[in-house]
């Protein structure tokens, strides 16, 4: 029961620790810290302490469910309104709040179990359902594994939980269960630890929604910026050099000018290419602001109107709505613009950019349809990757779409891209009710 105990809750303090300022992980933290007191309160049963075991089984009881459905809840991304989401959590806290005082009123514990049964089910169940859910739903293939990955860990210990624990508990208040759980949550926790190494959960490279692609773009992120300063340094020195041999070598024959001036000029394009990428990869600090959003489309698309030019590139442009959100007017500009980028080079011979601004069942959707050549199934999963080229030729270094993800993360919002060779990509940039004004 030790074991049981310390290895739910190292899980809980790993989970919360990652990232403590994300709700979903706040919420499994809870859930498996009220689960791990169930291996405690054992102990403290063993050692005589009858009083404070029988708090800590309680607190396993009735706060285990209560925990695992709002984080459920809030996971599945069900409710997206924060105030709706706080109204459903006081409601969902009610059962815990009536079993507390009818463990004071009474001592039997057949009726305990019963009544526990009564509310536990229906949240174990309903929670199951919305980790099922969110996965079957998402479009995005690297959330779509990240959810799959929580609905095989979760769902099958859950069932268990339900059948071994609160069901058995009523049939026989004295039914001893660790022996058969125990089985459910070795596999759990072993399945936790093979995707934690391979894939990543809950964000520790593990991380229950802050997906692996995080971690890659602060590690890049790193890594350009080490990259970016000796090269820059070294430029430098190539550049004073070359200074130095223009003033030794004036007046020399031509060649020797030529070659250079050859020099000067690689150094001047390297330099502005590692500004661009450090641009695009350093670490993104929003200045949030009421933004009319159509407002904003229209500019970007006017600063824009050379590259659509270029490219013989008509727009069409559907506003359904004209929302006021919070963001960051320059960087979200600057996405939508590599964005419309994107769009130009999959259409080298012309086309047509929809553009549209529409309700989302989570909020608001801004889409970006291009008639272009499309990506292929197998480029589509590594599209955000940084430095990734789907093939195009283009000037942004695979950058482009490792920024756009990188703002609208940080945004608090979503970017999804739907695509099929051929057929045209579509890309949606979707904000939570949340951000709406």
């Amino acid at each position: 029961m030790l074991f049981y105990f310390l290895a739910l809750f190292t899980a809980a303090i790993i989970v919360i620790l990652n990232n403590r300022r994300n709700e979903s992980n706040r919420w499994a933290a809870f859930f498996l810290c009220s689960a791990s007191i169930g291996g405690l309160s054992n102990l403290m049963m063993d050692s005589k302490f009858t009083g404070a075991a029988e708090l800590l089984q309680f607190l396993n009881y009735t706060f285990t469910p209560y925990g695992v459905i709002v984080f459920s809840v809030v996971y599945s991304g069900a409710i997206d309104a924060k105030r709706a989401r706080s109204k459903v959590k006081l409601l969902l806290a009610l059962p815990v709040a009536i079993m507390a005082g009818y463990e004071w009123l009474t001592a039997d514990k057949q009726w305990f179990f019963t009544i526990l049964l009564i509310w536990s089910a229906p949240y174990y169940l309903i929670s199951c359902y919305l980790l099922v859910s969110s996965f079957w739903k998402e479009r995005d293939a690297r959330l779509k594994r990240s959810r799959f990955i929580t609905v095989i860990i979760i769902v099958p210990t859950l069932l268990a939980v339900l059948f071994f624990i609160y069901i058995a508990k009523v049939i026989s208040p004295d039914f001893e269960f660790f022996n058969y759980i125990s089985v459910f949550m070795i596999y759990s926790l072993a399945v936790a630890l093979l995707c934690t190494f391979m894939y990543g959960v809950l964000g520790v490279k593990l991380r229950f929604e802050h997906d692996p692609l995080e971690g890659t773009m602060r590690a890049v992120s790193t890594g350009a910026a080490l990259l970016n300063h000796t090269i820059k340094n070294e430029l430098g020195k190539i550049a004073i050099s070359t200074e130095n041999l223009k003033r030794l070598y004036q007046g020399s024959n031509e060649q020797s000018n030529l070659h250079i001036q050859i020099i000067a000029n690689a150094s001047n394009h390297m330099f502005e290419m590692m500004s661009r990428i450090h641009s695009q990869m350093k670490d993104i600090a929003l200045k949030e602001e009421p933004v009319q959003l159509d407002r904003l489309i229209d500019q970007c698309l006017t600063q824009n109107e050379g590259l659509l030019n270029r490219y013989v590139i008509a727009i069409n442009v559907i506003y359904e709505l004209r929302p006021i959100i919070q963001c960051d007017a320059t960087h979200v500009s600057e996405a939508l613009g590599n964005v419309l980028m994107n769009a130009c080079e999959a259409m080298p011979n012309g086309g047509v950019i929809s553009i549209r601004l529409e309700t989302h069942k989570k909020g608001i959707m801004l889409s970006i349809q291009d008639s272009g050549i499309g990506i292929s199934e197998d480029k589509l999963g590594k599209i955000f990757d940084p430095f990734f080229s789907s093939g195009k030729g283009g000037k942004n270094f695979g950058l482009g779409l490792s920024y756009v993800y990188n703002v609208m993360q940080k945004s608090g919002a979503k970017v999804e891209i739907m695509s099929r060779e051929g057929q045209g990509t579509k890309v949606a940039f979707i904000w939570p009710r949340k951000k709406l004004l």
